[in-house]
């Protein structure tokens, strides 16, 4: 694309229609820019427009979607095309910075996101000038331009704190601390003293308070992974200015808004992160400055208001104590009755209080409610932060925060009690402080795995939770049903299984509530009981104990779908999904109604998939249908296939790209279950499944060539007779794969099933050029995985065409190519396979052609059969050799950047191993045995010469066991 006005002009009129709110003018722009998007100087397009269009509109358009763009293609993957050309990337790197520094702030924040995708891919190594750059731009002065490089420097940082620790992070983190540790320091300190200029000039201050902000985050990215030698020598600067920020309270920083928290909120939040750091990482260094931070936070929660603006606030500083509570040498601190008293008094029991804006929460935005109650999301509650605290505190003082508390708890249930329909607050907070009191370590898989042996889980179970969930009306007090059914959730590992089965229809009732929180919760709880695993493996809970609630539940959970706000709920989804897999055959009367209603279903949310997790589960519960009908009776997969396949062909014509994975599986699994040919309407997509489109796609692949493979393991001869001018199609899908290092094994599998399923004469006249390519890969660039697949495919063609084929194709690619293969890749490598039914197929093989390939007793090739023979022996008996070069580095296919729909494996979809050799060789050794007897028998002699001569003592032993298993001799 040329930079000219008109491309321009195209590009502002498809950018506008992809902000139309309808799919007929939207879908087709967003299908043109994703066409145009590889021509040269598009990037550079789109950040003309977005410098020099006159609607501001266009602007924000063109940098969220060059953003975009940057995100899909920047990365450069092996193997891969560079998607975008080098002059470009030289453009972007170079005009980039100045561009979000002279932008406005809603665009400064998109360049800033793609400065720092771009960074994390070629800072420092190909963008060494970027923190010059940066760090020039401190001198401006202007603090629009010094807020765009702190907030792009923290977007480049903020990776410090996650980041495994390596020599390569040490070298980058070392380069930034050189370049930055200093400017960043000076600037800290300038822009204190400004404040102080400034005290009284509101718009002045927020700017610089923005700063701040982004300085302390800085500070936390940096010091992050170890503490740096500069930051230790400057710790008075900082500790000593972040001290006086904690205790600072300016009138004209303060804002109305209750929701939204206020600048001097966040800079106080963060320095009490940075704080903690501190207290919990660098505690010797720490130490002089810590008591006056626990003085200065702790003041800070006594004197902080209930509003939401201040939750991020209150949570931090109660985390700092928390973290310091933990530590062994600052336990004096908080050892005095009273300090514990007055924390659990003042700290604890107040933000454990259900505010009015949780109650709205619960009510009108459950989804992010449910978020934070359930999935304990990033953003830190007031009361996960005192849960934390609490348990922090029972570390050293179980015992008097125990008995402090229990007070409390037991004064919430009497004020409940008096008049619950007013005061059912009190016994939600009683039962939040219960649960943080009880729970000591607590997984997603397992809810709490350790409890405090203070508290009687059982007892309070059964007088207090129970009875809120028995009473008549499941839609009262809401808020304390889904209270009552967390706590079932969270201790079912300490609640008695009786007690389980006695809630189990009291959960099932409660699908029916209309609160969207308490319908999930009782989803998520049933889901979670399904889980539990009893003695012996098995589930906790049996299907024949389910068995009296099987409809009920079944129905219950499909009514929720149809509840308000709940018809993508995921919960519910996967609670589907558990329960056929629980149940099994229980669930098949009601299958008819059941996969009516999932197609409806699937119809509706491919129109617009929003959900990945419920669409996930969806066609995993697919599956498990088909799955649990077929096995009792086969022929049933003709009514799947009849209410399937009309919605699966509308998916796939519409092109919905996050279904059609899943859409590739279940019919794996379907076609998988027809015993005998394949039915035409599978025919009939046959060649449309070879698309190059198709599998342009990563995601695609693992799907597709399962499906083919279920194509030729049901109807090769169909294929080889009715579509046999698609076999180099389907031979052109094994040439793109095999070409590729991320998917190269997916090539062999279906190579595999090719010469497995195939009539010979079919595939004969393409054979000898199916070797050539392989031989050419392992010319051009060989690799273990390539190696190990390439091994048993050998091994595979040699089984099924015989070993003198075998050498009869390699012989005739080059002469002595046979003795090559033998010599230089089977036996120095063979031990590196692996995989039961892999090295199954390797032994076979390899036993053919010791055994019945004339060359290898009387040729040139005789020398290499006793080395061969050892190399099998090896297989047999030593460990696996999984070592791998050091130069080689596989990218997994999950790891492949781009907006693709990523491949998600369907658990219920899964294939059966199939082994390939099962009917014709039990047990490979005796095979081995038994061959070399055979042989024997047509030379006598010449074995036991060849063994006597040059095969090793140890492996001779080997082989003398196998004989004597088989009952042969060799003569």
């Amino acid at each position: 694309m040329e930079l000219s006005d008109a491309n321009l002009q195209t590009l502002t009129e498809y950018l506008k229609k992809t902000l139309d709110p309808d799919p007929a003018i939207r879908r087709p722009a967003e299908k043109f820019l994703e066409s145009v998007e590889g021509s040269q100087n598009y990037p550079l397009l789109l950040l003309t427009l977005l410098e020099k269009s006159q609607e501001n509109v266009i602007k924000v358009c063109a940098s969220v979607t060059f953003k975009n763009y940057i995100k899909r293609n920047w990365r450069i993957v092996e193997d891969e095309p560079n998607k975008i050309c080098e002059s470009d990337r030289v453009a972007i790197k170079a005009n980039i910075v100045p561009l979000m520094l002279s932008s406005p702030e809603q665009i400064q924040k998109q360049l800033s996101d793609a400065i720092s995708i771009i960074g994390r891919e070629d800072f420092p190594q190909k963008w060494p000038d970027l923190l010059t750059e940066m760090v020039n731009r401190f001198q401006s002065g202007d603090f629009h331009v010094i807020n765009g490089v702190l907030r792009t420097a923290h977007s480049l940082f903020k990776r410090y704190r996650h980041e495994f620790k390596s020599n390569e992070l040490w070298t980058e983190i070392k380069l930034v601390l050189d370049a930055f540790a200093l400017p960043l320091t000076n600037l800290f300190k300038a822009t204190i003293e400004l404040c102080s200029t400034h005290a009284n000039d509101a718009s002045a201050l927020k700017v610089l308070f923005s700063s701040l902000i982004l300085i302390a985050k800085l500070f936390y990215s940096l010091n992050f992974q170890d503490l740096p030698e500069f930051f230790e020598d400057n710790m008075e600067t900082w500790m000593t200015n972040f001290h006086s920020l904690l205790t600072l309270d300016n009138k004209l920083l303060q804002t109305d808004d209750e929701e939204e928290a206020g600048l001097l909120e966040l800079l106080k939040s963060q320095i009490c992160d940075n704080a903690a750091l501190y207290a919990q990482k660098y505690d010797e260094e720490f130490q002089p400055y810590l008591p006056r931070f626990v003085t200065a936070i702790w003041n800070l929660l006594v004197t902080t208001g209930q509003e939401v603006k201040y939750d991020l606030l209150v949570s931090n500083a109660i985390q700092f104590l928390a973290s310091v509570c933990e530590r062994p040498h600052y336990r004096h601190l908080f050892e005095d009755q009273n300090t514990l008293t007055s924390i659990c008094e003042k700290v604890i029991v107040p933000n454990m209080e259900f505010r009015a804006a949780d109650e709205e929460a619960f009510e009108d935005n459950s989804e992010e409610y449910i978020r934070r109650d359930l999935e304990g999301s990033d953003i830190d509650t007031r009361r996960r932060a005192a849960c934390d605290l609490v348990r922090g505190l029972c570390k050293f003082f179980e015992g008097p925060v125990t008995g402090i508390f229990s007070g409390y708890v037991n004064s919430m249930l009497q004020e409940y009690a008096k008049n619950p329909s007013v005061n059912w607050k009190h016994k939600d907070a009683a039962i939040y402080l219960v649960t943080s009191l009880a729970s000591k370590a607590q997984t997603q898989k397992h809810g709490i795995t350790q409890a405090n042996e203070l508290v009687n889980l059982t007892e309070f179970f059964v007088n207090h939770i129970q009875p809120d969930l028995k009473s008549a009306s499941v839609n009262e007090f809401p808020v304390l049903k889904a209270d009552g059914i967390k706590y079932i959730m969270i201790f079912r590992n300490q609640v008695p299984k009786e007690q389980l089965l006695v809630s189990i229809p009291l959960l099932i009732n409660h699908l029916q509530a209309e609160s969207i929180v308490v319908h999930t919760y009782a989803a998520h709880a049933l889901e979670r009981l399904f889980t539990m695993r009893g003695t012996n493996n098995t589930t906790l809970i049996t299907a024949a104990e389910m068995a009296p609630f099987v409809e009920v539940l079944l129905t219950n959970l499909f009514k929720a779908l149809t509840l308000p706000g709940s018809s993508e709920n995921e919960y519910i989804m996967k609670a589907i999904m558990r329960s056929f897999s629980l149940l099994q055959e229980s669930i098949i009367p009601y299958i008819p109604s059941v996969i009516t209603q999932l197609t409806q279903k699937l119809l509706a949310v491919s129109k617009n998939p929003s959900k990945p997790h419920f669409n996930h589960y969806m066609f995993e519960s697919i599956c498990l249908s088909i799955r649990i009908t077929c096995k009792a009776n086969p022929d049933a997969v003709g009514s799947f296939e009849e209410a399937l396949f009309m919605v699966f062909t509308e998916i796939l014509q519409n092109d919905v790209q996050e279904f059609i994975p899943y859409v590739f599986q279940v019919m794996s699994l379907l076609l998988e279950m027809h015993k005998n040919e394949i039915p035409s309407s599978y025919m009939a997509l046959f060649p449309h499944l070879l698309q190059p489109v198709l599998w342009e796609r990563t995601g695609n692949i693992p799907p597709l060539v399962r499906l083919l493979q279920a194509y030729l393991e049901r109807g090769a001869n169909t294929i080889a007779s009715a579509a046999a001018d698609k076999i180099p199609g389907l031979l052109g899908v094994f040439q793109k794969l095999i070409a590729s290092k991320a998917n190269d094994h997916q090539g062999f599998y279906l190579l595999n099933s090719i010469i497995e399923h195939m009539p010979p004469e079919s595939v004969d006249q393409y054979r000898k050029q199916i070797f050539i390519l392989l031989f050419q890969r392992l010319q051009n660039s060989k690799t273990t995985k390539f190696i190990k697949s390439f091994l048993v495919f050998i091994n595979l063609y040699c089984i099924k065409y015989g070993a003198m084929a075998l050498q009869e194709i390699f012989d005739s690619i080059q002469p002595k190519m046979f003795g090559m293969v033998l010599e230089k890749i089977i036996i120095p490598e063979i031990q590196k396979v692996s995989g039961q039914v892999e090295k199954k197929i390797c032994a076979v093989g390899i036993t053919k052609v010791l055994t019945e390939c004339p060359p290898m007793m009387d040729t040139e090739y005789t020398k290499l059969w006793t080395p061969l023979l050892q190399a099998l022996i090896g297989l047999f008996e030593l460990p696996e050799d999984d070592t791998i070069p050091d130069e080689e580095h596989f990218i997994d296919i999950e790891d492949t950047p781009g907006y693709q729909t990523a491949f998600s494996q369907l658990a219920f979809a899964g294939k059966k191993e199939h082994d390939p050799v099962g009917q014709m060789v039990n047990n490979p050794r005796i095979h081995l045995a038994q061959s070399l007897h055979k042989l024997s028998t047509a030379c006598p002699g010449r074995v036991p010469s060849m063994l006597s001569t040059s095969l090793n003592a140890e492996a001779l032993q080997y082989l003398q066991g196998y004989l004597q298993a088989a009952s042969v001799t060799l003569l």
